[in-house]
């Protein structure tokens, strides 16, 4: 039986990074209400380093099916033990900015992989500090780079490395959403190659 290589993501962020694996796959939504489990995770007491797991793990095993395998990520941003999501208006990224300015947060990225064998699940722990920034600056940069869909509300791959003054990460493509180097081996462990 053929293997199927599926993105549990509509994320056109992480549908360009897997693309530079070279393994074809295609991109289906995940099947279940994010929100729901995240609030219900949430209310159960999990911390932002174990949701992103959690929920990287649900998007792929909404997927999971004969023959298939299926990438399920989640990446959030951990500020002073909070989660930031994604802004979805200028408004609130000009306010998540403002509060992250001049200080270090966490992003957090999680993968799941769930083939017919096994599941292998990661995450990758980046810890960026953002110069401190005016609010002229701020807005000037959201009207700049949109980055509204953004966890963090920032763009690292555009205008937003702008923002930071440091950067510790393992890989880097973590930071836009997947990470590169860790998938690779485990696509490959798998017998998934370009």
């Amino acid at each position: 039986m053929s293997v199927n290589l599926i993105l549990g993501s509509t994320s056109p962020y992480r549908q360009e990074l897997l693309e530079r694996l070279g393994i074809p796959f295609r991109c289906q939504k995940p099947i279940f209400d994010e929100e729901a489990t995240k609030n219900q995770a949430l209310s159960r007491g999990l911390t932002p380093r174990d949701l992103a797991p959690h929920l990287a793990l649900k998007k792929a095993q909404s997927l999971a099916g004969p023959g298939l395998v299926v990438i399920g990520g989640d990446q959030l941003v951990q500020f002073q033990g909070q989660v930031l999501g994604k802004p979805g208006s200028f408004e609130k990224a000009c306010e998540a900015l403002e509060l992250l300015s001049g200080t270090t947060h966490e992003l957090i990225t999680s993968v799941a992989v769930v083939s017919p064998e096994k599941t292998i699940e990661f995450t990758d722990i980046t810890r960026l500090t953002l110069k401190k920034l005016s609010s002229a600056e701020i807005e000037s940069y959201v009207r700049a780079d949109q980055p509204l869909d953004c966890a963090g509300s920032y763009k690292i791959e555009k205008r937003g490395i702008s923002l930071m003054d440091q950067i510790q990460s393992q890989d880097f493509t973590a930071i836009q959403g997947l990470p590169l180097i860790q998938l690779s081996k485990v696509l490959q462990s798998l017998g998934l190659k370009a």
